[in-house]
């Protein structure tokens, strides 16, 4: 299990999620609003990616299969059988956990972790073809489209609560309240008996099973749990951007670039996959007038971070300010 938090890093905590409460007082910009919902989106893929791969030791590059269903999932749930989008943001999740389970029940049995990369990475090309060549049901490369929103609602004390491609701050809120339910999930998972196991099995199976954890059990609810978390970050997504398609929702890209956030942040931490997405994401609007130097120059900045700060960028005030020796 982890040590307890320090008054700093509460603090920290403390200070972060303030800011962030606060930071549509300071701005209402649509555009900033959308990059922070689209940062708090890929920090929940991240953090759930991290915890099957930073914490549980599963090499699997095919995360982004569950990504797609739960936002698929859920978007057709909701056109085809007119359920409201708070129920099927649940089900889009409960789908990739099903979906995760499946495939996870055979290959996790594997212990060659670069087997099961390339089996999970070769599952989410399966899932990108079906629903691009499923065009009557997902309208293939043309995209599904008129998606629908989020149903609006009166908060005591706030007044109504509305849902709008105009006006991004409702979904700030609501992705804000996403990504600190899903840490809390994953902060309370590693504290506890369950997490230390995990932690064990990343660091030793056989000496783990030697313990007496049950390898195929633990593997697969630490997959079935991560599956979940990315599919209700897919079905948000989904009823946020209101159109999908299989390159923007189970394209290679995403999953290269949720690995990168999470490698730029730190793996197996759990404040890397968050400063990941902030700062990669944050760049890379940054640097959109470079037009055909963006990805020159967002791949070199990766480059260097892992070369110089190999354990991610949540080591850097380590380095800059070490701590006496005593």
């Amino acid at each position: 299990m982890f040590k307890p938090l320090t008054q700093k890093s509460w603090a920290g905590i403390g200070a972060a999620l303030a800011l962030a409460l606060v930071l549509p007082l300071i701005t209402r910009d649509p555009y900033v609003m959308h990059v922070m919902v689209l940062v708090m989106i890929f920090a929940i893929f991240a953090s759930a990616w991290n915890l099957v791969t930073g914490f549980g030791g599963l090499k699997t590059f095919g995360h982004h299969a569950f990504f797609g269903l739960g936002a698929y999932g859920s978007a057709l749930l909701a056109l085809n059988l007119g359920l409201s989008p708070w129920i099927t943001l649940w089900l889009g999740g409960l789908i990739a956990a099903a979906a995760g389970l499946l495939i996870g029940t055979p290959i996790l049995r594997i212990r060659s972790m670069p087997h099961v990369a390339i089996v999970t990475l070769g599952f989410a090309e399966i899932v990108r073809i079906c629903i691009a060549n499923f065009s009557g049901l997902t309208r293939g490369e043309m995209g599904l489209w008129g998606i629908p929103q989020f149903e609006g609602f009166t908060l005591p004390g706030i007044g109504k609560v509305t849902f709008s491609p105009a006006d991004k701050v409702s979904f700030y809120y609501l992705a804000l309240a996403l990504l600190v339910l899903m840490m809390v999930v994953i902060v309370r998972l590693m504290r506890s008996k369950t997490g230390l196991a995990m932690l064990a099995m990343r660091d030793g199976e056989d000496a783990a099973e030697s313990l007496g954890v049950n390898l195929t059990r633990m593997k697969l609810m630490v997959f079935g749990l991560s599956a979940f978390i990315v599919g209700v970050a897919g079905a948000f997504y989904a009823h946020y951007l209101l159109i999908l398609t299989p390159a923007s929702a189970v394209g290679v890209d995403l999953m290269i670039s949720i690995i990168a956030m999470v490698l730029v942040g730190g793996l197996g931490t759990f404040a890397g996959p968050l400063v990941g997405a902030l700062v990669l994401t944050v760049l890379i609007e940054l640097m959109r007038d470079l037009e055909n130097y963006r990805l020159l120059g967002y791949g070199l900045l990766i480059v260097l971070i892992v070369m110089f700060l190999p354990r991610g960028l949540v080591t850097l005030r380590e380095r800059l300010f070490p701590r006496p020796q005593e």
